[in-house]
């Protein structure tokens, strides 16, 4: 990471990223940073812009990020939305602080090593941040 690189603390709020954070967690977000495909972002909601919201970006699209909740019974992400513009991500979270301390973003070749243990060891790949959203509609 080079230095000066903006980094802040944000507190989750509701139930869409259940699966891995909950209502009350504080993570660490990197500003400005790339985002891939399956990263959990940071980003101003498309139609209500004072909110922030926490999703996992799902697909990258020529109008910018779709981005999706972990929690299958949540469905106020893109689907309702739509593609989330490159200007509304602030950017990438790290890590959980708390309660529960948990590396979130792992680099690219530790997350295609996880990957390949999402069939044999789910829990290992999904607590080091490597999952996937459900299956919805992309």
């Amino acid at each position: 990471m080079r230095y000066g690189t903006p980094l802040g603390v944000a507190d989750i709020a509701g139930p869409s990223m259940r699966r891995l954070l909950s209502d009350g967690d504080r993570v660490l977000v990197r500003y400005g940073a790339p985002l891939r495909p399956g990263a959990i972002a940071l980003f101003r909601h498309p139609l209500q812009q004072d909110l922030l919201v926490v999703k996992r970006a799902a697909v990258r699209r020529p109008d910018g990020w779709w981005m999706l909740s972990d929690n299958p019974l949540v469905r106020t992400d893109s689907r309702e939305y739509g593609a989330v513009p490159d200007e509304l991500v602030l950017g990438r979270v790290l890590l959980r602080l708390a309660p529960r301390p948990a590396w979130l973003a792992p680099g690219r070749r530790v997350e295609r090593a996880l990957r390949g243990l999402r069939g044999r060891a789910p829990w290992f790949a999904e607590r080091l941040g490597v999952s996937v959203p459900f299956d919805g509609e992309l």
